[in-house]
């Protein structure tokens, strides 16, 4: 059965031919409301079935000052958890609170949460967007008004951009994940997950394309396999990367969701990650270095970033940052461990053999 819209303020407020404040008033048992016009509206309120959220309604009286929301494109990624455990800390060290919603990359879904949280009339949010987010229908839910942080991807239809900006450094934690398998002796290497119209996956594919392209390295097509960033759908693409030979013999993943699954599907396709085939991730989530093998990736600090994008938008409401959009880099790092053997035919994996396994 489809599940029912929710009777919102203005449904009440049209039906009464009021306004949706007079209503609200009703709502409050504000005495100024004439009796009669408070019998119509409860008439009108238990007839459509409208539901009175009190604590919701506390909070937008008192939240416009302390409330941040943070709305994110895929909460059941660690990454995201850590994200926003650190955008909490921060805020509530500062006295603000957290209204946190996910959208599962449904721009749909994104509308919808976005809707709802600006109900509650937050200070200030900080949006991860779904892929495909339309610039111009996202000012149309959140209005001029509202400071809004972007993390990590840009909007289809934005250009430059009209709200501040905090991004990864994309393109050179890619490149710098393509050119620690290089020197392992790698040159067949894969780009692995992520959707090529997104901003952040094209951002790493650059970084990807060059340092191939410094290696003197045209990447095969057959070696750029797009697929949804989770580890179940990286596991059920991994076989699309050995139709052809030569298959590669690494890849670059999106993101460590993705790397993690890809270590998966490898099994089930009878190859060992970190033994016969290299794997780098991007994120480093806290179970990066627990794998099996533990998985070489681009250190993000997801918490901090978290911390830094509550910072940010704090400043911003403190009038701290100038007038005009401001776009803050954070810098990557390339962690290594052990899901990146080097290439079978190379003199690293000659030598490796030759000395025989670690004491």
């Amino acid at each position: 059965m489809t599940p029912q819209r929710r009777v919102t303020l203005a449904d009440i407020a049209a039906a009464c031919g009021l306004s949706k404040a007079t209503v609200s008033m009703v709502l409050r048992d504000n005495p100024q409301v004439h009796p009669n016009t408070r019998a119509r509206v409860r008439a009108e309120l238990d007839r459509q079935g409208y539901v009175y959220h009190r604590g919701a309604a506390s909070l937008r009286r008192a939240g416009a000052v302390n409330a941040v929301a943070l709305v994110v494109n895929d909460l059941a990624n660690p990454f995201f958890a850590e994200f926003a455990a650190g955008v909490d800390a921060a805020l509530a060290e500062a006295g603000h609170v957290l209204l946190l919603g996910s959208t599962g990359e449904s721009v749909e879904r994104q509308h919808a949460v976005l809707a709802s949280l600006v109900e509650h009339d937050p200070a200030a949010l900080i949006l991860s967007p779904a892929e495909h987010s339309s610039a111009a229908r996202l000012r149309r839910v959140l209005g001029a008004r509202l400071p809004v942080l972007l993390f990590n991807r840009r909007l289809d239809g934005d250009g430059p951009g009209d709200w501040d900006y905090l991004a990864l450094d994309n393109r050179a934690g890619a490149r710098l994940a393509t050119e620690h398998l290089l020197a392992r002796g790698h040159r067949a290497i894969a780009f692995f997950g992520g959707h090529r119209d997104s901003s952040s996956c094209s951002e790493r594919r650059e970084g990807y394309r060059d340092a191939l392209a410094a290696a003197g390295i045209t990447p095969d097509p057959a070696w750029l396999i797009e697929c949804a960033p989770t580890r179940q759908e990286a596991a059920r693409q991994t076989p699309a990367l050995f139709v052809r030979d030569p298959a590669p013999t690494a890849a670059v993943c999106y993101n460590d969701a993705v790397a993690l699954g890809l270590m998966a599907g490898l099994a089930a396709c009878g190859r060992r990650a970190g033994a016969d085939f290299a794997v780098v991730g991007f994120d480093d989530i806290a179970e990066s270095a627990f794998a099996t093998p533990a998985l070489t990736t681009i250190a993000t600090e997801p918490r901090a970033r978290g911390l830094q994008a509550a910072r940010l938008v704090l400043a911003r409401l403190r009038g701290e940052l100038p007038a005009s959009p401001h776009t803050t880099i954070a810098p990557v790092a390339l962690q290594v461990r052990a899901s990146t053997a080097a290439a079978p035919d190379s003199p690293l994996q000659s030598s490796v053999q030759a000395r025989g396994p670690a004491a």
